[in-house]
């Protein structure tokens, strides 16, 4: 079977772990999602992960106000770290064999980021989960996708989100709003399209790094993704 992508960054939010639940992961989700990883590994496709925390950390956000800034995106990270884990080990139940790692040091539970070791382990064939963001504060988990997709030599990002791509409005507030196929980075710019936050759309944008936001939720998505079918919205120079 022909693949558009060999080497993909799957960007996940900490949020599309929660399922319908309130906060945290829920199994029956975490599995759905690691199936879907399971079938593009076994077409061949050499995949990293990077992971948000926002299921986690959601529920501690109300006692973070006032909080030092770099002190709560440090717990974020750490939350990020949790999820990991429980997908690395998803996976494992799965018959995949992946790895963990992190850009904070937790060498009790996982690697540190080492990108000449990541990209060893693509090359034989195990999905690879960073953790930790970038390691830095002020950072989202979108940029650290970016940043960690143009170090491994991908060929694209894919931003799983709950949404099937990139719209001219708010599809739940405007039923005219319209499904992009491909939109440059420039006109997404120009029509003030919220993609990715603004530093990790920069990065992606100087690399020459296409994004493709799709919907996670939605059964196969994926694998059409890698396929190079008219799924959810390609961002490209």
């Amino acid at each position: 079977m022909k693949l558009a992508y060999k080497r993909v960054l799957l960007k996940l939010s900490g949020e599309a772990l929660m399922g319908d639940d309130a906060y945290g992961i829920n199994r029956a989700t975490i599995e759905t999602m690691v199936a879907d990883v399971a079938e593009v590994s076994r077409m061949g496709v050499e995949l990293a992960v990077v992971i948000g925390g926002g299921n986690i950390f959601r529920g501690v956000a109300p006692g973070t106000e006032g909080m030092d800034r770099a002190t709560a995106d440090y717990m974020g990270m750490l939350a990020t770290i949790i999820n990991a884990l429980a997908l690395q080990d998803a996976m494992r139940v799965a018959g995949l064999d992946a790895r963990v790692q992190t850009a904070l040091r937790v060498d009790q539970v996982a690697e540190p980021y080492i990108r000449p070791k990541a990209m060893r382990h693509l090359e034989e064939g195990r999905v690879v989960i960073f953790a930790a963001g970038t390691g830095n504060p002020f950072f989202t988990t979108d940029t650290a996708a970016a940043l960690r997709g143009a170090e491994i030599g991908a060929e694209i990002v894919l931003k799983a989100t709950k949404v099937d791509g990139v719209y001219s409005a708010d599809p739940k507030k405007d039923a005219s709003a319209k499904r992009y196929s491909t939109i440059t980075f420039d006109e997404a710019i120009g029509q003030r399209l919220q993609v990715m936050d603004a530093t990790a759309f920069a990065l992606c944008r100087d690399q020459k790094l296409p994004i493709k936001v799709f919907s996670i939720t939605k059964p196969g998505a994926l694998k059409r993704v890698v396929e190079g079918s008219d799924e959810g919205t390609l961002v490209h120079v």
